[in-house]
């Protein structure tokens, strides 16, 4: 059998074992989805919003990508998040990082990987800031993890830095921001950061709203 065919025999089992529990499930589920986390995660294979919190389909609204970057001329990100905070109006927005993160790894060295070196250079600007702290961190195994709290880091305070999120604060709306860090030799998630509001982050960036 085709790998890919037993996605689909996998697909008939969990549909069939929802039912089996509640035989409105799916009904429920077509109506609306009205969550309230915003997940914007690394598009790692190993790291599924749903498996590692333990949430059910119509609680997270999901966003991956390599690294999990909030990079501010990403329109696909910023499109999520637009709808994540104006339409769904979630109340929780959750950068959540890995350690071990081969994007993070590529950046920390001088290889050139050909296109996704563009995408790349947004975690090497990061290393860049915090480059006194990470150069005085002897083991580079220490030092890649730290690398990947400092990314999520930043990421978070980029999320605070959009109009978006600053508009609906403004508003005396939610969402909270959070930053975790998923480690994958323990199964459990780290927080580093939160903000819930504009006076957490450099003046330069808040706007007249």
């Amino acid at each position: 059998m085709k790998d890919y065919k037993k996605l689909l025999l996998n697909n008939k089992a969990w549909a069939a074992d929802r039912l089996s529990m509640d035989e409105t499930y799916f009904e429920r589920l077509a109506k609306d989805q009205k969550p309230e986390f915003l997940w914007i995660g690394c598009a790692d294979s190993r790291v599924p919003a749903e498996e590692i919190t333990n949430t059910q389909p119509g609680d997270v609204f999901v966003h991956r990508n390599v690294a999990n970057m909030v990079v501010h001329t990403d329109m696909n990100l910023l499109s999520v998040l637009q709808y994540g905070v104006e339409v769904l109006k979630v109340k929780h927005i959750i950068v959540c990082g890995h350690y071990n993160c081969g994007g993070v790894k590529a950046a920390m060295g001088n290889d050139d990987f050909g296109l996704i070196n563009k995408w790349l250079r947004n975690i090497k600007e990061v290393y860049a800031k915090h480059e006194v702290e990470l150069g005085g961190i002897e083991s580079e195994s220490q030092r890649f993890n730290r690398l990947v709290e400092l990314n999520v880091h930043e990421q978070v305070k980029n999320l605070a830095k959009t109009t978006i999120i600053q508009h609906a604060w403004q508003n005396g709306e939610y969402p909270h921001l959070h930053g975790w860090v998923f480690d994958l030799h323990t199964g459990l998630i780290k927080e580093v950061l939160n903000i819930d509001s504009p006076d957490q982050i450099d003046p330069i960036f808040r706007y007249k709203i």
